[in-house]
């Protein structure tokens, strides 16, 4: 599965308790949905947008982290279309994240199998004694 970072700006002049419901339905309909496996959420909070969206001049900021086949990424965006409380969105694919995760795999499973024939080389070791 691939690694995907979606970001999103909600309204501020929407009430906290619906800014929330709106990132758990984000997430609930990555989970259901696309049968992504939720990473983490970052909730930035509200912050001061680079330039004015609408009649706004600041938005609510979340980053949420995922894994994912990629398919279905398109009803995504419709998800953040037919909301009006949502605006800006971005998806992205993570391939720096995989790629670190690759490379860990690869040094643990070479670590693993150097230590498996360290123990194999001691034991025949201790059988010629």
């Amino acid at each position: 599965m691939r690694i995907y970072e979606t970001m999103f700006i909600i309204k501020p002049d929407v009430p906290e308790e619906e800014r929330n419901n709106l990132v758990e339905g984000v997430k609930k309909f990555l989970e259901e949905r696309l049968g992504a496996q939720v990473e983490n959420v970052d909730r930035w909070g509200i912050r001061k947008l680079a330039y004015k969206i609408g009649k706004y001049f600041e938005g609510d900021y979340t980053v949420i982290y995922f894994r994912s086949n990629g398919q279905g990424l398109d009803q995504l965006e419709n998800y953040f279309k037919v909301h009006p409380d949502f605006m800006r969105w971005q998806t992205f694919r993570r391939e720096d994240l995989e790629k670190k995760e690759r490379k860990a795999a690869r040094a643990k499973k070479e670590a693993e199998s150097s230590s498996q024939e360290g123990q194999q080389e001691g034991a025949s070791e201790e059988k010629v004694e």
